[in-house]
């Protein structure tokens, strides 16, 4: 079984072309809502959090991600403390979750592979790429957030160039190519190799 990575900047539309492989009846895990879900309910990540950021970060049981979002991205040290304790266990049980599939092949999306080192685990890298202005709109309307913020955030991620430099297919979701047969082109090529 192949196993896919789907990675862009924030804003570039990978959440909209693994919707279009689920479609396809492909199985596709979210590393981002994954990583959420391990944060709130597992218990070993869960205490991980805790001796890395204070018993404050929950609140009734919790996680406040706005407390932890506050400290993470506002401070270099802290961002690699989260993401030292989060990548891991995503990639722990994103790789048990990639085996347990019976697909030809499966999908996992997830902004940080190259920064985090998951793309490792991955057969293939495709890209989703998309003008700037074009990512800092999408990702500001969905996130109501300001540009100030957004720009931060991209700040933290790998440069849009150097990514798609590394991936071994790049889909353009530039409002100028049609994504859906971008997909479907990938989607039969993969089928064919798996």
């Amino acid at each position: 079984m192949l196993k896919i990575g789907i990675t862009g900047g924030i804003g570039s539309g990978k959440s909209v072309v693994t919707r279009v492989f689920r479609t396809l009846g492909i199985p596709v895990l979210d590393a981002d809502s994954f990583a959420k879900d391990l944060m709130a309910n597992n218990t070993e990540v869960r205490e991980q959090l805790i001796g890395g950021f204070g018993a404050s970060i929950f609140k009734a049981g919790q996680l406040d991600r706005q407390a932890l979002s506050k400290m993470a991205f506002n401070d270099k040290a802290m961002l690699a403390r989260l993401n030292g304790i989060v990548h891991p266990a995503v990639k722990k049980y994103g790789n048990q979750w990639m085996e347990a599939q019976n697909a030809a092949y499966v999908v996992k999306e997830a902004a940080l592979f190259f920064e985090s080192g998951s793309d490792k685990d991955m057969d293939i890298m495709v890209g989703v790429s998309a003008p700037e202005s074009l990512r800092l709109a999408r990702a500001m309307q969905r996130d109501n957030a300001n540009e100030a913020d957004i720009r931060k955030r991209m700040s933290n991620q790998m440069d849009e160039a150097e990514k798609m430099e590394r991936c071994d297919h790049i889909i353009f979701n530039d409002e100028q190519h049609s994504l859906i047969q971008q997909v479907v082109h990938l989607h039969h090529l993969f089928l064919n190799q798996s």
